[in-house]
């Protein structure tokens, strides 16, 4: 019972780091890790004031995250927090 929730959480959890690669090549082709993190604060601005009907099953397919939720649902996400990701850009362009 445990072992398909367990394979669930590692799933999620590649699926996060695989959006801070993303992030990273991104960055790279665009020359500068400060015009995507802007670009994606500006996405989840918008997300915020405009909420997203995005089913389950396709919030992978986002830039941002569309589900909103804390605490437990926070382990299901496939996107990591935004804030997450601008700071590692932010590194990025520091030399991190």
């Amino acid at each position: 019972i445990l072992a398909p929730l367990a394979a669930m959480l590692v799933q999620m959890a590649i699926s996060r780091q695989m959006e801070y690669r993303a992030d990273r090549n991104g960055a790279e082709i665009a020359g500068t890790p400060r015009g995507l993190a802007g670009a994606l604060e500006r996405l989840e601005q918008s997300a915020r004031r405009i909420p997203m009907e995005v089913n389950r099953s396709a919030a992978h397919l986002c830039i941002v995250n569309p589900l909103r939720g804390g605490g437990i649902a926070a382990l299901f996400r496939t996107h990591p927090p935004t804030e997450e990701r601008v700071a590692r850009l932010l590194e990025l362009e520091r030399g991190g």
